[in-house]
């Protein structure tokens, strides 16, 4: 038997010290957690115990209330804030990096929002004003604008010296470099700078062939620059070059997390927002469109089905394997799709190379027709005994997964095209097209069949 989670422990502990209210030992117990760990607590718990638990922590113990929501996901922090005056909200919003406290007030109410910037001290609500001023998913609007910078007139002793005062900056995992301006000019090393003699001036040692990333770049290409030069923080510059804030390593990592997430959700036809325990009312509204359109493409196969009607009646055991070829078709194309999609996403598929990766799939769904159709039609053949429905139901197979091969990857690769999400429309084109063509050269095939069998006769 595997062994409990520790966050299962933890949970059961704090069930329990909450039903018995002993509120003094569940604060020394959160008071051992991580923060990040607490945030899991957070979504695991039941809303009036998250309440229950976040109102200890904010009463007693506030920076850790906060630095827990800073790992969670901004919809549910505000959730969790939004009862709260605007005064203590703004309060508390001090305790976390502007970047954080911009993406939660992004999800509170806009009157409630507006009055938190009023009440946040000058700094703080001017960072994070300029931060809501970016577009969402943008480098600009996930950024720390406090960035750690030095004036390229500096020498590396002057340099360890600033270095050494500092107070309040995001990590520093590079010394980048400025002008009189504040132009991104270059970067040094923290490992160049101590090697080096104290009069050497940064000029002769910073590598001005550096990666930045301009306010306006989506986020998922910042993940991308970040990941591909394996970088531990990333510098943001504005239209005129100008150094304007920083984003590490660890908020690329929540940017990975949320567009995976997003395209798993999206692909199943779920709102990118609704969580395990978001209220039933809530997902019902957010997934029922969805279904409502899978309904009416649903309809489009069974109208290809009762073209075909007479010929179903002629030979009835195809209606024993035409979900057969429907349902290979549908899973042979999600396969393709969330290959395609995943590649879009990570910036490995463009139009340019989209020839190849059309031919792969092409290839890989007649394989998976033939080795899968070889063995439904000795299936058939032992249930039905009739080798002819065998071979309609193989050839079917191949036929259909040949199109799936191909819709899993043009359909997404022309929404892209046409600037809408692949991993959001896509699903629902595709089973349509895999449920019709299956239908149709199933049904068609012995179609086919009968009316030759019929005159040979």
């Amino acid at each position: 038997m595997a062994a409990p989670r520790k966050i299962d422990v933890v949970l059961d502990s704090v069930r329990r010290l909450l039903r018995i209210g002993a509120t003094a030992n569940l604060l020394n117990l959160l008071q051992k957690q991580h923060p990040a760990d607490v945030a899991q607590l957070f979504g695991e718990l039941h809303d009036r115990e998250r309440t229950a638990v976040f109102n200890l922590l904010v009463e007693r113990h506030g920076r850790l209330a906060m630095e827990a929501v800073s790992e969670m996901g901004p919809e549910l922090a505000a959730s969790l804030m939004a009862g709260r005056s605007a005064e203590e909200i703004a309060r508390l919003l001090a305790e976390i990096p502007s970047d954080d406290a911009a993406a939660l007030i992004d999800y509170l109410p806009k009157e409630l929002a507006t009055s938190v910037l009023e009440m946040m001290g000058q700094r703080a609500s001017a960072d994070v004003e300029n931060l809501l001023e970016y577009d969402e998913q943008t480098a600009g609007r996930i950024m720390n604008p406090h960035v750690f910078a030095l004036q390229e007139d500096l020498t590396a002793g002057e340099a360890i010296a600033a270095l050494q005062g500092l107070r309040e900056v995001e990590m520093v995992f590079y010394l980048y470099v400025v002008d009189a301006r504040r132009h991104l000019v270059g970067v040094v090393s923290l490992r160049r700078l101590l090697l080096v003699s104290p009069e050497t001036p940064l000029k002769r040692i910073m590598t001005t062939d550096l990666i930045s990333a301009r306010v306006d770049m989506d986020q998922e290409e910042v993940a991308r620059q970040v990941a591909s030069y394996n970088l531990l923080a990333i510098p943001v510059v504005d239209q005129e070059n100008k150094l304007v804030g920083i984003i590490t390593v660890d908020d690329v990592i929540d940017v990975i997390k949320d567009e995976a997430t997003e395209d798993i959700y999206r692909l199943a036809g779920v709102s990118s927002d609704e969580h395990v325990f978001t209220p039933p009312v809530v997902s019902l509204r957010k997934r029922l469109p969805w279904l409502v359109i899978n309904l009416a493409t649903a309809f489009l196969a069974s109208g290809v089905v009762a073209i075909f009607s007479g010929t179903i009646s002629a030979w009835v055991a195809l209606a024993v394997f035409m979900p057969i070829v429907a349902g290979m078709g549908g899973n042979a194309a999600t396969q393709t799709l969330t290959v395609i999609v995943r590649g879009i996403a990570l910036g490995e598929l463009t139009w340019s190379n989209s020839r190849h990766a059309l031919v792969k799939e092409l290839l890989v769904g007649v394989g998976n027709g033939l080795a899968t159709g070889l063995v439904a039609a000795v299936v058939a053949w032992l249930m039905i005994g009739s080798p002819s429905l065998g071979v309609i139901l193989a050839l079917a197979m191949v036929m259909n997964l040949f199109v799936a091969g191909a819709a899993g990857t043009l359909i997404p690769l022309g929404l892209r095209a046409l600037k809408i999400d692949p991993a959001l429309a896509s699903t629902v084109i595709i089973t349509t097209f895999t449920d019709c063509c299956g239908f149709a050269s199933f049904l068609g095939l012995a179609a086919l069949f009968l009316r030759y069998a019929h005159k040979a006769g």
